[in-house]
């Protein structure tokens, strides 16, 4: 009854996401950014300037671009979710030729209906004001020529790049623009061919002597303060990170009920998905991973190709996507619906690892904490069932480590150093026997991982993926269960 009623709830909070246009309204709000960039402000010396530029726009071939995917730095300073954009914060108030004081601008794609007619509307400056709450907003061209005197300052903080972008020659200001103009105007590298507009080249040149120059520039500071900034999750995150990891979790508990050994790896693979569509998830937050048998034993095992699972365990690693919040679970579940004795054995001492791990996640723990409690518990276990003889042999079946911090990357920054109050943060243990291994024979192509989602807080820690079972005995139970998918049946093609 109680988990009906969670259902109940959760379907209830889809529908009040909606806005009356039909598109949902529960984004990180424009307050939730502009608090962000007083955080990073706030962590920059005196004199300072950050710059960040938007991800690239990627190709996936000829004409065809995968679908773009704002830069989370980008997202979390600024909510802006189009390419060819920079943001530009400065530590100490500026003076514009007005007299106007600012202390940060964003930079963003013009409006261009001909463009917009293919690839849909552009927020354009008034909706950059309008929408995101930036009071200095200006099209990309502008940053071109700037005027941002990047020499004076005692530090310019950017992630170095690693130029894999186009040049789109058509667009006036394209990230490949963009980015060369500001390595010419700090002195980055003076060799840097920039295909901008002959003017505005001749414009920097004639205001600095770029070749003598170099602004005191600075690639590694900006990552650490982000890090430190986005490791630790807000209540307006919280909402959007949860949901996320539920839907996850719902989209594991209906693939437990729909598995038999007659299905494909890609048709497992397209229910959790289908799931996460039919709860509002956008994307998938990282490609999904689900191998059965040996194919578990890859880690990121993403081609999903076997065509059937037969009575293999099948590893299923995926995470849902909401609102640019990604989840990360895995669950491992006998095709057949019934474990067999050795299937059990391992995932039985994975559970016990993962549960020892989960209770070491406590404000003040070292990060490493649940990777030695979970780590203890498989060596001893692989010993005593002579998998190995040493020790130090079960790296070799447990090789990853067992915890990371989640949120706008899967794998999201952080300090990594001791837990504290409002981080999520996964606990993954696993036992991966390839096929020709050292051991008996009846352990090959046995692969278990398990992992939740943990956030941390003053009393024990609160796993949020909990709504998909994790004892052996209840994903049996489960799996027993009638599926919405049973009856689902296409037609058969020749």
């Amino acid at each position: 009854m109680k988990f009906k009623l969670s259902i109940i709830l959760t379907l209830a909070l889809i529908c009040s996401t909606i806005a009356q246009n039909g598109n949902p309204n529960d984004y990180l709000s424009a307050q939730f950014h502009k608090e962000r960039r007083e955080a990073l402000r706030k962590k920059m010396p005196k004199n300072s300037v950050a710059v960040f530029f938007g991800n690239a726009i990627r190709n996936r071939a000829n004409d065809v671009d995968f679908i773009y995917h704002q830069d989370p730095n980008f997202y979390y300073l600024t909510g802006y979710k189009e390419p060819n954009c920079v943001l530009v914060i400065f530590s100490d108030n500026q003076t514009n030729k007005e007299g106007k004081t600012y202390n940060e601008v964003l930079y963003v794609q013009e409006k261009n209906p001909r463009a917009e007619q293919w690839t849909g509307v552009r927020l354009g400056v008034e909706g950059a004001q309008k929408t995101l709450g930036f009071e200095n907003a200006l099209n990309g061209k502008e940053f071109l020529k700037s005027g941002i005197d990047f020499y004076s300052f005692s530090n310019v903080f950017f992630t170095d790049f690693k130029d894999d972008y186009r040049d789109f020659k058509k667009e006036e200001a394209d990230l490949y623009k963009l980015v060369g103009s500001f390595k010419v105007q700090i002195g980055y590298n003076t060799k840097t061919e920039v295909k901008t507009d002959s003017k505005v080249q001749n414009e920097i040149n004639t205001t600095k002597t770029i070749a003598a120059k170099k602004a005191n520039i600075d690639t590694k500071a900006i990552n650490t303060y982000m890090a430190s900034l986005r490791e630790v999750k807000s209540k307006e995150e919280m909402v959007l990170l949860t949901k996320a990891v539920r839907i996850s979790a719902m989209g594991q508990r209906e693939t437990m009920k729909a598995m038999h050994p007659g299905m494909s790896e890609s048709e497992i693979q397209g229910i959790h998905e289908f799931v996460y569509k039919k709860y509002g998830s956008e994307y998938e937050g990282y490609p999904s991973i689900v191998g059965a048998g040996n194919n578990g034993c890859v880690l990121h095992y993403i081609e999903n190709s076997k065509m059937k699972v037969e009575n293999d365990l099948v590893l299923m690693d995926l995470g849902a996507e909401y609102h640019g919040y990604s989840a990360d679970v895995t669950r491992t579940i006998p095709a057949n619906g019934k474990f067999s004795p050795e299937q059990k054995t391992i995932y039985d001492l994975v559970y016990e690892a993962q549960e020892a791990g989960i209770a070491t996640v406590k404000i003040g723990n070292s990060f490493t904490a649940p990777d030695k409690a979970a780590r203890d518990i498989i060596t001893n276990g692989l010993m005593k069932l002579g998998i190995i003889n040493k020790a130090e042999e079960s790296r070799k079946y447990f090789p990853h480590g067992t915890s990371h911090h989640i949120g706008l990357d899967v794998h999201d920054p952080g300090m990594y150093n001791t837990f504290e109050k409002d981080m999520v943060v996964t606990v993954e243990p696993g036992i991966y026997i390839p096929n020709g291994s050292e051991c008996d024979k009846k352990w090959w192509g046995i692969a278990v991982r398990i992992e939740d989602d943990i956030l941390v807080t003053d009393n024990a820690p609160v796993n949020l993926s909990a709504d998909a079972p994790r004892k052996s005995n209840e994903i049996e139970t489960l799996m027993a269960e009638k599926s919405l998918f049973d009856t689902f049946n296409l037609p058969k093609l020749d």
